[in-house]
């Protein structure tokens, strides 16, 4: 297999077993490409990409930008706190102006979960989606999964831990679909309130202790307590969620056997995880930043090349 069997990453789930093995060998090209003297390829040398950001955004949108200058393509920032957004306009006016400047690709973050997939009917661009509401967040899944594959040999009958606020995480949700297709066991771990009550239904185990999540698992992917997203209180403090589901450098210690830790950041230190768990040598939480820009050169390559094949 040579091409996506999509036009837009929209979603993990849109994606087959064969779509991921393939972005998976196209990284492991521009993992290369990255870690040369001169870290540019012409590859998308005659592409424009509108990054276009609803919701503020640091290492995504850095990292989507960067991808996209290692390819050589032009690069169009656009961020709705200083946009007409702020005066009524609609997404899709919006969008619709952006294409009139000739962009052959929109990444795209937005608050509302399906707005993506709104555009994708509506505009002849592809889209990336770079996180929608609580929904979906794929190429973090990408990376998230491409840095396991690194790390272990294999991902059947790999036990991956998923640890903290699911119900609000779209990278919980992206990366549950990752692993099910590739062939790992899934569990989910946090406090009751924070476990969505559909979870069951995508063939995932949940464990409200955290030292049985951390003995299950060869690795655990730590998510932070997403405050900005809770309308209501789901537990009486961070310092009691700490307390119960932070993790620390002794816990690890206790284990009979070395865990791999991950975190798809920003980490809140001593909230989730303990600052001699982050930077200890059972973390590839920096390999995952690394690998973020490859596995993005690969699906803005890739979709490119769906894109001149129609």
């Amino acid at each position: 297999m040579s091409e996506l069997s999509v036009n837009h990453l929209l979603g993990i789930k849109n994606l087959t077993y064969d779509d991921l093995q393939l972005i998976f060998e196209i990284a492991d090209q521009f993992k290369e490409v990255i870690n040369r003297p001169i870290k540019k390829v012409p590859s998308l040398r005659d592409i424009t990409i509108a990054n276009v950001f609803f919701e503020n955004s640091t290492r995504t949108r850095l990292s989507f930008e960067l991808a996209e200058k290692r390819l050589s393509a032009d690069v169009i920032n656009f961020s709705s706190s200083s946009s007409s957004v702020k005066k009524g306009e609609t997404l899709l006016d919006t969008v619709n102006n952006i294409l009139a400047m000739k962009v052959d690709m929109i990444v795209m973050r937005h608050p509302s979960p399906g707005a993506p997939h709104f555009l994708a009917k509506h505009i002849k661009a592809n889209i990336v989606n770079a996180g929608d509401g609580t929904h979906e967040h794929p190429t973090q899944a990408l990376l998230d999964t491409f840095s396991i594959r690194s790390k272990h040999t294999s991902f059947e009958g790999l036990k991956v831990a998923i640890i903290g606020d699911i119900l609000h995480s779209r990278v919980a949700i992206s990366n549950i679909f990752a692993l099910k297709k590739l062939g790992a066991e899934v569990m989910v771990c946090g406090p009751n309130t924070l476990i969505p009550k559909f979870i069951h239904t995508l063939g995932v185990q949940v464990e409200l202790d955290v030292m049985k999540a951390l003995q299950w698992c060869d690795v655990a992917n730590v998510l932070r307590i997403q405050l900005e997203r809770q309308q209501i209180k789901y537990f009486p403090s961070t310092r009691e969620y700490s307390l119960y589901y932070g993790i620390n450098k002794a816990m690890l210690d206790s284990l009979d056997k070395e865990i791999t830790i991950m975190h798809p950041g920003p980490i809140n230190r001593g909230v989730e995880l303990a600052s001699d768990v982050a930077d200890s040598d059972h973390s590839i939480i920096l390999d995952q930043v690394e690998n973020g820009v490859a596995i993005r050169m690969a699906v803005l390559y890739l979709l490119a090349s769906v894109r001149s094949n129609q």
